[in-house]
């Protein structure tokens, strides 16, 4: 008799043994299963977060995404950090034929720097992102393009014989976008090149540098004009973007004023000059 209930009891602890065996087995299976769920749905996550920025680069600065305006009025922040690492330049060539401000002979702003180009040279995007506007204007831009870049700004190329993008398409800096060209309001084969921040033209220069092939800095830091800000623990009020001359053979002051549209007595305060200083070439000026 004790020897049939020892036997019974073997049989039960065998099953109970097995079955709690089984059990964390189960139990261990379920648990790798999760684990990889919660993998694919980290993936799943992190594929649609990246769908996400690149679908409308800066999503969270610009209030829409439209393929119409390329400028357009919207605030400002106060300052506004632009990354520049990651570059390529738009061309390889450097020769400046235009600066960035006011034209006093056509009386109207430039917005942007004209570099001189062959027709048939190839034009890159400067940063990753996205292609915004494809269009032509017969009496301005010709055929352009514009794209959203996911540093916040954005970059124009105007006078192309050829766009090579399509809007909505996503690029990489240094995709070919145009083929430079003179269509458009152009006396000559030029690349027309703006950057916008928020629908503002930033002069390029301050970012780019053609002469050299490179950026100005990793970074270049836009305060908004009368902005506040603190430096070495003083407050400081952002004036306007200062901007300078090179002056050439035969230049005076006053001709170098009427060509900024800005007056005398502003550079005389600017480079601490007056009506009697003598200015030399070669000589910088400041005048804004």
């Amino acid at each position: 008799m004790n020897r049939f209930l020892f036997c019974i009891l073997s049989f039960v602890c065998t099953l109970f043994v097995s079955s709690a065996t089984r059990a964390q087995a189960l139990i261990a299976e379920e648990v790798s299963i999760q684990r990889q769920m919660e993998a694919v749905e980290a993936v799943a996550l992190r594929n649609m977060l990246l769908n996400e920025v690149n679908s409308v680069p800066s999503a969270h600065m610009y209030p829409e995404w439209k393929n119409s305006k390329v400028h357009f009025n919207h605030s400002l922040p106060d300052s506004f950090r632009i990354d520049l690492r990651g570059f390529v330049m738009p061309t390889t060539n450097t020769k400046i034929t235009d600066k960035f401000g006011y034209r006093p002979r056509r009386k109207r702003v430039h917005n942007g720097l004209d570099i001189k180009v062959n027709r048939g040279d190839t034009i890159y995007a400067a940063f990753d992102g996205k292609v915004r506007i494809t269009a032509y204007q017969r009496r301005g831009y010709g055929h352009y393009v514009v794209v959203r870049h996911h540093n916040g700004i954005e970059t124009l190329y105007a006078h192309l014989s050829k766009k090579l993008v399509v809007e909505n398409e996503n690029v990489k800096a240094g995709t070919p976008i145009g083929i430079g060209g003179n269509t458009g309001r152009s006396s000559g084969p030029h690349l027309h090149f703006e950057t916008l921040l928020l629908g503002k033209c930033l002069d390029p220069a301050l970012m780019f540098d053609f002469k050299n092939q490179d950026v100005t800095g990793d970074f270049y830091l836009y305060r908004r004009p009368g902005s506040k800000y603190i430096e070495n623990g003083v407050v400081k009020i952002a004036g306007p973007e200062k901007k300078y001359h090179k002056v050439k053979q035969g230049e005076t002051i006053g001709k170098i004023a009427r060509k900024y549209g800005v007056e005398q007595e502003m550079i005389f305060k600017l480079n601490k000059l007056n009506s009697r200083s003598i200015i030399r070439p070669g000589q910088t000026l400041r005048y804004q």
